[in-house]
């Protein structure tokens, strides 16, 4: 089965919604409901042979961590192509709704459910202890699970918990899959960011909680930032081994984005987004087609972003030498504490 989702009629969907998107942000108002495109942490896994006409290749393994929303799309796509879709979050009753979904849609029996839990770091390296277990090759990862306007917490890790489920989380998943993704290689890693990260800052107190604004997305935008830093250092650190690291925005998008936030908040971003902002079957254009599409194969260490472009991130992801501290400060947090 070809790519199918970046192209004719939906891409021109997705560049119309862009257009709408653009022409909105410049009303004072919807600058600051525009700042949210994240949703409750939902994780999917996606694995197995597979034959993908884009990329040439056959006996492909697909691994995908992605949200609910743009999430389910991704995991639909994966298993129209023939892949083992391995959906792992850490609601068991939302990801048996999503694997019946699937399993239904696309006529694939061979979806399957794991727990995780992104927050914990313990959680994550059990997941991927019995994912190194059980499968022999991995060829795509899609890190894609996050949330957004969380009260201040902290993980038994002494991590703030946005941190831990936005970033740190996926950092240690993507690390311990690595020698696998090696062995499979050629091998992507595609990690949803968001265009939120030209907001964000870097301070390394805030993985502890500290120094930290809890008002509405400033948390997230940080987070989102780190993803990009630490993709890019990846991809560099990936040289030579046939594994490629990018990192891409969505879009602004219409999932759970507002759960955290207060109902007076959530009502006003819904009848905006309702007009202006992309479906999650469109959100899901840009990670998927990094993930799949040939043209994008030997690309690495890249920004994409909502509409396939390339594009260059913010100044402080292309920092060279804050990239190397963010990744070794990210290793010494998520090693065994």
């Amino acid at each position: 089965m070809g790519f199918h989702l970046c192209h004719s009629d939906l891409l021109y969907r997705v560049q119309f919604k862009l257009y709408k998107q653009y022409l909105y942000v410049s009303i004072c108002c919807f600058q600051c409901i525009c700042t949210f495109p994240i949703s409750k942490c939902y994780l999917v896994l996606a694995v197995h042979y597979m034959d993908i006409s884009v990329s040439n290749r056959t006996n492909k393994f697909l691994l995908s961590s992605i949200l609910l929303g743009i999430g389910k799309f991704i995991a639909l796509d994966f298993a129209r192509r023939g892949a083992r879709v391995i959906l792992a979050c850490r609601s068991e009753a939302r990801g048996t709704a999503a694997l019946k979904e699937i399993r239904e849609k696309t006529g694939n029996s061979d979806v399957h459910l794991r727990l995780v839990d992104l927050s914990s770091l313990d959680s994550v390296r059990e997941f991927a202890k019995g994912f190194l277990e059980e499968e022999k090759a991995l060829h795509i990862l899609v890190n894609n699970a996050g949330v957004s306007g969380l009260p201040r917490q902290i993980t038994k890790d002494g991590l703030d918990a946005s941190f831990a489920t936005n970033h740190l989380g996926p950092f240690l998943l993507t690390s311990l899959l690595l020698d696998l993704m090696k062995r499979s290689a050629p091998s992507r890693i595609v990690t949803v960011s968001s265009v939120n990260h030209r907001k964000g800052e870097v301070d390394f107190s805030h993985f502890h909680g500290e120094n930290l604004s809890y008002f509405m997305d400033k948390i997230y935008n940080n987070t989102k930032l780190h993803n990009v830093i630490c993709t890019n250092e990846l991809a560099r650190r990936l040289q030579g081994t046939g594994v490629t690291a990018n990192s891409v925005h969505p879009g602004i998008v219409m999932t759970e984005v507002m759960r955290h936030y207060p109902l007076i908040v959530r009502c006003l971003f819904n009848f905006i987004g309702f007009f202006f902002f992309k479906s999650p079957e469109e959100g899901a254009v840009s990670p998927i087609y990094c993930a799949v599409a040939e043209e994008t194969e030997g690309i690495t260490g890249k920004y994409f972003d909502c509409d396939c472009s390339l594009v260059l991130p913010a100044p402080l992801a292309r920092d060279t030498a804050l990239a190397v501290k963010d990744f070794e400060i990210c290793e010494r947090l998520t090693s065994k504490l």
